[in-house]
């Protein structure tokens, strides 16, 4: 099983939340990854912070453990069939979680995350390792 790590567990985990380390740390890292989204996501928070160098090696040394998984046709495809049905049933996401969302249900991987929003992506499968 995969457990597709969303940007807010990520920073749950960099900011040492008890039951976020814990259940990661429970779990072999080949069964742990992030969809390049992600990956922006925490760019860009680094891009925003270029005076906190610890953060960078944190995220870096993050990064070279997990696997990160491409966007391809595929997941294209996904999402553009998740984004109709949503705004059809008038339940729209953010366009980067729509993304993320798309990109797990895609592979076959559960989302951690504690967004409740994701929980309207009725085939894609959440947790919450937040409690």
């Amino acid at each position: 099983m995969k457990y597709m790590l969303d940007t807010n567990t990520v920073s749950f985990l960099l900011r040492q939340n008890p039951t976020v380390c814990r259940k990661i740390a429970s779990l072999p890292m080949d069964q742990l990854c992030l969809s390049v989204i992600s990956e922006g996501e925490l760019r860009y928070g680094l891009a925003k912070k270029p005076q906190a160098k610890n953060l960078h090696k944190v995220v870096q040394e993050l990064l070279k453990r997990i696997d990160v998984l491409a966007w391809n046709s595929d997941v294209a495809e996904r999402y553009g069939d998740l984004r109709a049905q949503l705004e059809t049933r008038g339940e729209v996401l953010g366009l980067l979680d729509m993304q993320i969302a798309a990109h797990a249900s895609q592979v076959g991987a559960i989302l951690v995350s504690n967004d409740q929003a994701f929980k309207r992506v009725k085939a894609l499968k959440v947790e919450d390792w937040t409690q």
